[in-house]
């Protein structure tokens, strides 16, 4: 696999920046060319929704199937296809290499496609992630139109547990409505965001056993329009993406509203860091946004323009050597970001959530 290193550095000083928290500021990553496409030839990679880092050798990606290409390829096309103006979501033409692992340099380390069968008759997988609580490093991926959970083991030999009924849209103990993202307590418990269908919190115990659900369809606080994103901070709070209210909302690991934060437009991911740093992937225009834990906005940034633009970001990730990766469900790629030389650490991501189980 060739493997392109192609830096593009940015403009903007960014080692001081002097703008209020609400206005975008200068992006202090740059883009690295890390990952070129190895579809079958004729087909590109179909929408790329999830992106998941265990490791530096380890990172998680999981796509919507592959798009077939027009016969000729257009000149333009540049690995994947929203360079050639097709919207990955919603293309796939098969469901093939749904979930693939590749290291920090974007060589394929393995796929598993003996798993791609789960996805066929739904649209694909939705996100995919792993508890820092788990020592054993289960690897739970959303089927949202399948409406289950599946939990694989870490190797991906195994399918050791499904949470949901497949194919069977529902709004009780068994059953989801589209489940959209999975976070998880230091307990082991997992918190299931139910919210396209549905408008829940779906909170299991870490044997996949029903413990109880909040949430109704609304406006008001602790009610939801599209559940999209959940994330835990190291006290137990919940953090869930209400996308269609353009707001992110905050709870006790048992649903006690605790807070809303609003000027959000269509929040799509929400990732916590190891210092307790919120970061939310907003998409209405796409672009990432900082905050503490109590809701006070820190930095933002756009992703709407260039040739590194992203039609959305959809799932998001941190690497232990500060960089992110950001997974489009729209143009069909993920892309790599390092910080720029000079840029302000304070403008920058923090390091990941450790997980359990030490270095593998």
């Amino acid at each position: 696999m060739r493997i392109l290193l192609a830096v593009t550095l940015a403009c903007l000083p960014l080692t001081s920046v002097a703008l209020s928290a609400q206005e975008p500021g200068p992006d202090p990553y740059s883009v690295v060319e890390w990952m070129e496409p190895f579809a079958q030839d004729g087909f590109a990679w179909g929408s790329h929704p999830g992106i998941f880092i265990e490791s530096d050798d380890r990172i998680f990606v999981v796509q919507r199937g592959e798009i077939e290409l027009p016969d000729p390829v257009p000149p333009e096309f540049e690995g994947f296809v929203g360079s050639i103006g097709v919207r990955a979501l919603g293309g796939t033409s098969i469901y093939r290499n749904c979930i693939f692992i590749v290291d920090s340099r974007g060589r394929l380390v393995e796929a598993w496609p003996q798993w791609d069968y789960l996805f066929e008759d739904t649209n694909g997988p939705h996100k995919i992630r792993i508890s820092p609580y788990d020592p054993e490093r289960r690897v739970w991926v959303v089927n949202e139109r399948g409406h289950q959970i599946h939990v694989f083991s870490n190797d991906g030999k195994e399918l050791l547990m499904e949470l949901g009924t497949a194919g069977e849209e529902g709004e009780d103990a068994s059953h989801f409505g589209a489940p959209q993202d999975v976070a998880f307590l230091p307990d082991g418990s997992a918190l299931v965001a139910d919210g396209i269908i549905n408008s829940r919190i779906v909170k299991f115990d870490r044997d996949g056993n029903y413990v109880m659900a909040w949430g109704t369809r609304g406006e008001a606080e602790g009610q939801f329009n599209g559940v999209h994103a959940i994330a835990t901070d190291a006290r137990g709070r919940v953090y869930v993406a209400d996308r269609n209210n353009d707001r992110v909302q905050v709870f006790d690991s048992n649903g006690r509203h605790l807070d809303t934060w609003g000027g959000l437009s269509f929040p799509n991911d929400i990732l916590i860091t190891a210092n307790q740093e919120v970061w939310v992937a907003d998409n209405q225009p796409p672009q990432m946004v900082k905050f503490d834990t109590d809701g006070n906005r820190l930095y933002s940034w756009m992703l709407n323009a260039g040739p590194h633009r992203f039609g959305e970001v959809h799932e998001f990730a941190i690497d232990s050597e500060g960089a992110w990766y950001g997974a489009d469900n729209i143009l069909g790629r993920s892309q790599k970001f390092v910080p720029s030389a000079g840029a302000d650490r304070a403008l920058l991501m923090s390091q990941p959530v450790p997980l359990s189980g030490g270095d593998r």
